[in-house]
């Protein structure tokens, strides 16, 4: 009833600005025209921000999550997300849907997904073209939904990417009355310097821009101590720091569902297939083994270690440095060395990929066997949890985050070897 009675209120006001234009117009008024018109522009934008801010009994338990990235492959926002539907908050979690999220977050009634598109943005003529045109489209699409949904008490975003998200959201919160939370995992700038170099004009502009925007956030959250430190020391943004903890998922995996999943995998990859004779009462992966009779598993004798990396393939993880260390593992085994066959998976998606994977097929390892899957969110901490060791090749572009996969293989009791990081 109060938004009809709002609305006609609205409509009401609307048609007497026109009458009173209309008199204007009419009687031939001293008042010159740019002054109407300004005044009728102002009382229609006054009252678009009215509307705009427009509360209702739900609206403090209302939160927008935002990532300008896939939902699916952002663990910390889905948890974010979990969480606060949890606490009673009804969620609208805003981001790419590439991948498919943790089925929690699916099947979690207060949680609501709105899909945004990734954006290219011209693919001809200079980059700094592409740039542009790639920002623009962004913040109209942003823009766009943003200011459609409801009205919500608090907009969390990740950063980064924060370009130009953080200042699209910052303008929504200020036309909507809304209250702004950054999750710092890192410094955008320094990513795009990675591949750009630090004096490169996009990187010095991105830099300046998170400096501008990044202290207009009401609250802010980071990801270390070290980020805390320096948020407050270089940009004056008082933050406060939460640490990742592993979700409830991320645990050692009962033998049935480890040999459950190695049995799903080996229909796609051969590294996780037996290759001995096949016995009509046992089922067999190169790890594990099951009794068909009594339906129990163990873990085969002669089974290769399983390692384990998950990646964005990105180039803050320099995975020469690990194809190097299983080259010379290899030539260790064939010196003598009494150590077991190795098994590598190396998970995830991202732009190196491909260039990885040709590395990789070009090595003809005899004792080491590298595979690239892709996992589904479900089994991700299945494998995590069969796994004997772990390894991070994550170098923090700014030195000041720590990788979330880390925390999710503590969870799971694996010993972790990784690029050392300041909390």
């Amino acid at each position: 009833m109060a938004s009809h009675g709002s609305g006609a209120a609205c409509l009401t006001v609307v048609a007497l600005i026109a009458s009173l234009l209309a008199v204007f117009c009419g009687t031939g008024s001293d008042v010159p025209g740019p002054v109407v018109c300004l005044t009728v522009i102002t009382a229609l934008v006054s009252l678009w921000s009215l509307r705009l801010r427009r509360r209702d009994a739900g609206t403090e338990r209302r939160v927008c999550v935002l990532v300008l990235g896939d939902i699916g492959r952002s663990p910390r926002m889905q948890y974010h997300a979990l969480s606060l539907s949890k606490h009673g908050y009804d969620v609208t979690f805003v981001g790419f849907l590439d991948t498919k999220p943790h089925q929690d977050v699916v099947q979690e009634e207060n949680i609501r997904m709105v899909s945004i598109a990734e954006v290219k943005g011209v693919g001809v003529g200079p980059k700094l073209l592409t740039y542009v045109t790639k920002v623009i489209i962004q913040c109209l699409q942003l823009l766009y939904v943003l200011l459609r949904m409801e009205l919500q008490s608090h907009l969390l975003m990740q950063n980064p990417p924060g370009l130009p998200g953080i200042a699209v959201a910052w303008l929504v919160c200020v036309l909507r009355g809304s209250r702004f939370i950054i999750d710092w995992h890192n410094y955008g700038f320094t990513i795009m310097a990675l591949s750009h170099g630090q004096r490169h004009p996009v990187v010095r502009v991105a830099k300046w821009y998170e400096h501008v925007f990044g202290p207009l956030a009401t609250h802010n959250l980071c990801v270390t101590n070290a980020m805390k430190d320096d948020l407050q020391k270089n940009w004056g943004i008082k933050a406060t720091t939460l640490y990742d903890r592993p979700a409830s998922i991320f645990r050692e995996t009962p033998l049935k569902l480890q040999h459950e999943l190695f049995m799903r995998l080996a229909n796609t990859y051969p590294q996780f297939q037996h290759g001995g004779s096949e016995e009509v009462e046992v089922e067999k992966t190169i790890f594990s083994v099951r009794d068909l009779t009594d339906n129990s598993v163990t873990l085969r004798a002669e089974r290769p270690a399983l390692l384990l990396s998950s990646t964005s393939w990105t180039e803050d993880e320099d995975f020469s440095i690990l194809l190097k260390a299983l080259q010379e593992y290899e030539g260790f085994i064939k010196e003598g060395a009494s150590l077991p066959s190795l098994v590598c998976a190396i998970t995830g998606k991202g732009p190196q990929k491909e260039h990885y994977r040709k590395l990789i097929d070009s090595l003809h390892l005899e004792h080491v066997k590298i595979c690239t899957p892709w996992l589904e969110a479900e089994d991700y901490p299945v494998l995590l949890g069969s796994a004997d060791l772990g390894v991070c090749l994550h170098k923090s572009s700014s030195g000041l985050d720590l990788p979330m996969k880390v925390v999710d293989m503590f969870g799971c009791c694996l010993p972790v070897c990784a690029i050392h990081f300041n909390w």
